[in-house]
């Protein structure tokens, strides 16, 4: 992992990295990290790891929680180029739009192209974020997401058992991604959505039923999925808090 770029504000230290082709950034608390629960955030489809969203809650759990943050950006996004599949899939979501057509079903098959490619940049970006001291082996994992993110995290989750909880939401269902979501069995706090005439109600809440963890939450919200309002941004934070907490306990026993 190479470090590209260092900054500093508001108590909040800001770090660009590089690791092969993985561009990413890792945000932490200028009064240290020692012990410090540490969560991977997934941006949506078409956005990056510095989308406005996702540093509004980065930067919320790093002042309130003093996490430490990483996001990456996915294949063919942010600082990284997309190969020509990958520009098929958006051009046919730009003319599926602009013909005011279903996009649901380009987006499901797009987002799992690009989740499948990005869960083993995840585990190499893990395996380099624990070798940084002020990290380490023993800290709890977390992971929230939005749209992709999502698809990506339950991938993630399924064969990576360093992830000890997650928090996400606002994601295009289909039968695959509810078998994804039945090998799951880490505390899960999932959003939906609910006035986004985007997504489908029924399909998430089957994929909420689908999920294989005693501990999970379902949180309906009125609106869009963007922004995501203040108040879930404070609830996964929390979430974090108490499953992390609770983690890292068991972890020292």
């Amino acid at each position: 992992m190479h470090f590209t770029s260092e900054t500093s504000s508001n108590g909040v230290i800001e770090r660009h990295f590089l690791l092969g082709e993985i561009t990413g950034v890792l945000w932490s608390p200028e009064s240290g990290t020692s012990g410090a629960p540490l969560l991977l955030l997934g941006h949506s489809g078409g956005m990056h790891k510095k989308a406005p969203g996702l540093v509004a809650s980065a930067l919320h759990s790093v002042t309130n929680h003093k996490f430490t943050i990483a996001a990456i950006d996915a294949p063919g996004h942010g600082d990284r180029p997309r190969n020509s599949e990958d520009q098929r899939w958006v051009e046919a979501i730009h003319r599926a739009r602009a013909a005011r057509e279903p996009i649901a079903p380009i987006v499901i098959d797009f987002n799992m192209s690009v989740a499948e490619r990005a869960v083993p940049e995840w585990q190499t970006t893990l395996d380099a974020l624990q070798a940084l001291p002020e990290i380490g082996t023993e800290t709890p994992i977390g992971y929230g997401g939005v749209s992709l993110g999502v698809v990506t995290g339950l991938l993630l989750t399924a064969v990576e058992s360093r992830i000890a909880a997650l928090s996400f939401g606002g994601v295009f269902v289909d039968d695959a991604l509810i078998g994804a979501a039945r090998k799951v069995t880490v505390p899960v706090e999932y959003r939906i959505p609910w006035d986004d005439k985007e997504f489908d109600r029924t399909s998430g809440i089957a994929m909420f039923d689908a999920f294989g963890s005693k501990d999970k939450t379902l949180h309906a919200s009125s609106g869009r999925r963007y922004p995501v309002p203040e108040y879930e941004r404070d609830s996964s934070a929390q979430f974090f808090a108490y499953h992390l907490g609770r983690a890292a306990a068991t972890a020292s026993d």
